[in-house]
């Protein structure tokens, strides 16, 4: 079967690999799709997301979708959709006991190379998981939208952590993927405003089809002072937390989602203490796949997040569209090659992107995890409301 399979940084390869053979507990699935995520591109261009380095040739993706190809027990039926749950935790330590898996310290995800040998990943024609981490999907739900399961999930944690979202003013700042994801989510938990900052046009223009109801262009926009009960930082720039802090109301919440780059980042801490500011963390996501599937049942409303499709054939082609600054959205590999449509882009949000690339790259983004303000991006006139 073919796969897609980094041996270290820039060697990105589609090659056979036997199918696997499920063991007793597993369900084999016939994987369809699968969206490229931030840490793919680690991998692919650097051959390491942090110090968890690839030591051996590693299968990418975690966020996949697919159907029953063979349950040996015999409860699920060949055809069914299903989307996985990548990772597993040890169910032993005091976090796995106390309900919080997703900082279990021996959680291992699928296509990570965090644990040796490492957790192969999901690109790939088959893939045998055990049943317990198999989600059917509802009826009306296709696998083309299923497979952004997985980010939603992680948006909906950060909501969590956030708290009760009824009547809030959220600000999201970053609109790469993950952002619009948490802005329309934001949005369908009872959020009164919801706004999404970014340096590039091309992300506002997809969450506001996300669910976004107002827009900020960072370095053209100004965000309001002391505005938003709730801010999520998506975009992992090391200068945002304090291009934001102004932002945020006394006594208001802050949630670091996304991931800095390696070294120092610069948190102010008067405003955190002086306003009483609390600072939270979120980190992939415990529980809430059941309930992504089901919002994305609900609407195609995040379809809007998907812009790219690929063949699995054309692996380092989709990595290096999904890295490029200048295409927005969430970059998806069909992992059957079955679809003629692969390649194409969704919705004409690309149209709009080559006139932001030189401003982007001045700027230094990263287009899986969306771009916000940064140093003192924030000193424009105006905003603008989303339509």
């Amino acid at each position: 079967m073919r796969t897609v399979v980094v041996h270290g940084a820039g060697d990105l390869r589609v090659e056979d690999r036997p199918a696997p053979v499920p063991q007793p507990g597993e369900v084999l699935v016939a994987m369809t799709h699968g969206g490229i995520c931030g840490s793919d591109l680690h991998y692919y261009r650097e051959g390491a997301v942090g110090a968890f380095a690839v030591r051996e040739p590693l299968a990418l993706g975690h966020e996949v979708v697919g159907r029953v190809a063979e349950d040996p027990a015999g409860r699920l039926r060949p055809g069914t959709p299903v989307a996985v749950h990548p990772g597993t935790c040890c169910g032993r330590c005091q976090e796995c006991r106390e309900g919080h898996p997703q900082v279990c310290r021996e959680t291992r995800y699928l296509g990570s190379a965090a644990a040796f040998p490492h957790t192969q990943g999901g690109f790939a024609g088959q893939l045998a998981v055990p049943s317990g981490r198999l989600y059917v999907l509802p009826a009306q739900l296709p696998l083309s939208r299923a497979v952004l399961a997985e980010p939603l999930a992680v948006a909906l944690h950060a909501l969590r952590r956030a708290g009760d979202l009824a009547g809030a003013r959220v600000l999201v700042n970053g609109a790469g993927p993950i952002g619009a994801l948490t802005a329309g989510a934001a949005a369908d938990r009872g959020a009164e405003e919801v706004w999404a900052c970014d340096i590039r046009e091309p992300q506002l223009r997809i969450a506001e089809r996300a669910g976004a109801s107002t827009t900020v262009l960072a370095g053209r926009d100004t965000l309001p002072a002391e505005h938003f009960d709730v801010v999520v930082e998506a975009s992992g720039a090391p200068s945002a937390p304090a291009a934001v802090m102004g932002a945020i109301r006394r006594r208001g919440v802050m949630v670091q989602l996304g991931s800095a780059p390696a070294g120092s980042v610069r948190i102010p801490f008067g405003p955190v203490v002086a306003k009483e500011i609390e600072v939270r963390g979120t980190f992939r996501f415990e529980h809430e796949l059941g309930t992504a599937l089901a919002m994305l049942a609900a609407s195609g409303r995040a379809e809007a997040v998907i812009t790219r499709t690929f063949p699995l054939r054309d692996a380092v082609e989709a990595m290096e569209t999904a890295a490029d600054p200048a295409v927005p959205g969430k970059v998806v590999l069909l992992l059957d090659d079955e679809d003629t449509t692969a390649g194409s882009a969704r919705g004409g949000i690309e149209d709009a992107c080559s006139s932001q690339t030189a401003a982007a790259s001045a700027a230094g983004g990263n287009s899986t995890t969306g771009n916000s303000t940064t140093g003192n991006s924030t000193t424009g006139t105006t905003r603008r409301a989303a339509t």
